[in-house]
């Protein structure tokens, strides 16, 4: 996921024109670069080839003789990382190791890689705090898929939005791919055939950090494409054994610590929260996603949330959704990142005035589980066949659902949603 519950079972730049503020010395890695230096990372790297990553970064970096020239090069190298990953992912060019393509986990490595080189550079020209944010900023961005969302103009082709997650609870196991990031990588740019024509997919990926959702990154990123796609989809890894098709969204954070071991506990923040509402809902068509036979996992309508009831002070599990007045503890998909991306994305959605007829929501994953025997991180192998079978099994089901959703979509709006 990017979790469930509290225990889941899985900037700005100086303006142009004026002067650069004095610069600073080189920030220390995050607690998530800190990882890297640790046995399985290395080997997820070097049996993917994507370890020559961030020492061909460093030395492009180190030749910048201008913060200028230092942006293009961030820009550019970000987004080939994403573009490398996803070809991997989906059979062109070379593989570069012996690790299965579908992986997700090069790409969170050979990034948190980067970002260390960008953290701890210090050209000689000097780098001001707010200039090396803007630099991480677009790291982040363009290496996560999130400015290269395009869809063909026209009626002919129906359009998807995907978001996955970053590995998480890697202190846990540091060994640890997410699905849902694998999932996105698998389907970006993409075309699904549906029984109402062809369906393209474009994805994104998120970070498994509680800062980065304070600061909007899921609104700036699906704001300018959900008055524009016919369905999108928010997923992560969630229970054990089973898909969930989330039915109600939470506006609370339970407090488990993110990828840099950071713990938040409170209301979701969102702009306008005088106008924020406790709850949100699918839009997703989960009586049929539920009914269809998608693959080897059972796939759930799941409707459970915690709340506390109007007048209430405590904490009461709902099986049947929220009642009138309450307040939330917990949405479907739990507490953690995970409601927090389907309640970002849904409140989005129903702001831009898309309830009625958009399709969205959020559907979790089964856990990515490694194979018999190698369920110990510290004697287990990065990978076995157990662990490759169940992630593609996961992947393929969730296209099979995606296929589901814009079948159904498509047979009840009758037209195409188009807003070129």
């Amino acid at each position: 996921m990017a979790g469930l519950a509290t225990a889941p079972t899985a900037g700005a730049g100086t303006a142009p024109g004026t002067a650069a503020a004095a610069p600073t010395a080189a920030a220390s890695p995050t607690v998530e670069e800190q990882r890297l230096d640790r046995a399985a990372p290395q080997e997820i790297l070097r049996r993917s080839g994507f370890d020559s990553v961030a020492p061909r970064f460093a030395r492009a970096l180190g030749d910048a003789d201008s913060y200028a020239e230092a942006e293009r090069l961030v820009d550019r190298q970000g987004a080939r990382l994403w573009r490398r990953a996803v070809d991997r992912a989906q059979g062109r060019g070379p593989a570069g190791g012996d690790l299965s393509r579908d992986d997700d986990r090069p790409l969170y490595w050979a990034r948190l890689g980067m970002t260390r080189e960008i953290r701890s550079w210090e050209p000689e020209f000097g780098l001001s705090d707010s200039r090396r944010a803007r630099l991480l900023d677009t790291l982040e961005r363009t290496s996560r898929g999130q400015d290269t969302v395009r869809y063909p103009h026209g009626r002919n082709v129906r359009r998807i939005l995907v978001t996955g997650f970053d590995p998480f609870t890697l202190d846990r196991d540091v060994r640890i791919s997410n699905p849902s990031g694998a999932t996105a990588l698998a389907l970006d740019g993409t075309v699904i055939e549906t029984a109402h024509g062809p369906a393209r997919v474009e994805t994104v990926v998120f970070p498994v950090r509680w800062q980065d959702f304070t600061d909007g990154t899921v609104e700036r990123t699906l704001r300018p494409h959900l008055p524009h796609v016919d369905l999108f989809t928010t997923v992560s890894q969630g229970r054990v054994g089973r898909f969930d098709v989330e039915r109600t969204n939470g506006a609370w954070r339970g407090g488990f610590p993110d990828n840099l071991n950071v713990p938040v506990t409170g209301t979701v923040p969102v702009t306008d929260p005088a106008s924020q509402p406790q709850w949100t809902s699918t839009t997703l068509p989960y009586a049929a996603i539920v009914a269809a036979p998608t693959g080897r996992f059972p796939v759930y309508d799941n409707t459970t949330v915690t709340e506390i009831p109007a007048g209430g002070s405590a904490p009461v599990v709902r099986p049947d959704g929220p009642t009138d007045g309450s307040t939330a503890r917990a949405g479907g998909g739990g507490d953690y990142l995970s409601n927090e991306i389907a309640y970002r994305a849904t409140l989005l959605r129903d702001r831009l005035g898309l309830h009625s007829s958009l399709p969205g929501g959020h559907v979790h994953t089964p856990v990515l589980q490694f194979g018999t025997g190698n369920t110990d991180p510290a004697t287990g192998t990065v990978t076995d066949p157990e662990f490759v079978r169940n992630r593609l099994d996961i992947i393929a089901q969730a296209r099979a659902i995606l296929t589901v959703a814009a079948d159904t979509s498509a047979a009840v709006s009758g037209t195409e949603r188009r807003r070129d």
